[in-house]
């Protein structure tokens, strides 16, 4: 989870901007338009449209003044971007596509969504075009489930001792946030870290809840597919979960093994993207002092080095162990 802050800011967006180069022109996608942070800048050139994607229904508001003040040049569509491709753009140019996985302001201070555990509603952290809620997890599956989605999503050490607690008082009573917050203070008592003791597991149930690894994974797999020759693939992180499947994505297509099995064998390219950095970017010191929140936000990047549409990876066995928690929810 994020601290709060005093506005939404748009992290890292200088350093998104030099990387798209806008005032080129072009067709934008924003995967996660949230309060239209990047969609705003892109709109601000000349001779540039964004096609933005966002779950969260409520970020329509936000939508729907952009589609009035860039009338033709802006489309929102309120679904995931795992669903990229429903969107049919393959025979679109697109020029640069943008995934932010962290949260706005608005939508940490938003008490009906529980992200927060500074939050007094609920237990919910549905993002939109969910199928459970945070508050379905906690009091519905079972003490080895629990501790498995705290232990893989939320790294947390006390995921056994935490599970344990909630199984057993979820026996007298329903468990809520505060109950919820009650549990995880009394089992880390000693926390020795900067971050909030509750942190860790409210990261894990947000990212079950919202299937964020699966997402994560069609997402990329989604853009890539749409993006055209010399289009740029931008992600920025905020946990090292995410970042983790980001880097694996953009290293292995960015060696020689990645080869569309729809290709002959000798107009294989040698690889699908060209990473200009391998190290990620991280936000500028000036950018920490006005947005305490961007400090865990990484970016990486990687250009598109030839038109073509289909192509093999093997993230989806190099990170089955968490797919695998992920479906742990289909009994829910």
């Amino acid at each position: 989870m994020l601290p709060d802050a005093p506005k939404h800011y748009p992290v890292l967006l200088n350093e998104i901007i030099s990387i798209i180069t806008p005032q080129h022109g072009g067709t934008f996608i924003d995967c996660t338009f949230g309060q239209g942070g990047y969609t705003k800048k892109i709109l601000s050139y000349d001779h540039t449209q964004v096609i933005a994607i966002d779950r969260d229904k409520k970020s329509k508001t936000q939508a729907d003044k952009l589609k009035e003040k860039y009338e033709g040049r802006f489309i929102f569509k309120n679904q995931r971007f795992s669903k990229l491709n429903n969107l049919k753009l393959k025979n679109k140019y697109i020029r640069g596509i943008i995934f932010d996985l962290g949260f706005s302001y608005t939508q940490i201070k938003d008490e009906t969504k529980g992200l927060s555990f500074r939050s007094s509603g609920e237990l919910n952290m549905r993002m939109g075009i969910n199928d459970f809620s945070a508050k379905d997890v906690i009091n519905k599956l079972d003490k080895k489930e629990l501790e498995k989605i705290f232990k893989f999503f939320g790294e947390e050490k006390e995921s056994k001792k935490i599970s344990n607690i909630i199984v057993q008082k979820r026996r007298n009573h329903e468990i809520d946030n505060k109950s919820l917050l009650e549990i995880i203070k009394r089992v880390k008592r000693k926390n020795n870290t900067k971050i909030h003791n509750a942190t860790k597991i409210f990261q894990a149930l947000r990212i079950f809840v919202n299937k964020e690894i699966s997402e994560l994974i069609h997402g990329l797999i989604a853009a890539s597919k749409v993006l055209k020759k010399d289009g740029v693939l931008i992600v920025v992180t905020f946990n090292s979960i995410e970042d983790k499947i980001v880097k694996y994505f953009f290293r292995t297509l960015s060696e020689k093994k990645s080869i569309s099995r729809y290709v002959p064998k000798l107009e294989q390219p040698e690889s699908l993207f060209k990473l200009v950095k391998k190290k990620p970017i991280f936000p500028s010191s000036q950018e920490l002092r006005e947005n305490l929140p961007s400090r865990s936000a990484k970016l990486r990047y990687g250009f598109k080095k030839r038109n073509f549409y289909n192509f093999d990876t093997d993230i989806f066995e190099k990170f089955k162990y968490l797919l695998d928690v992920e479906k742990i929810g289909d009994k829910l």
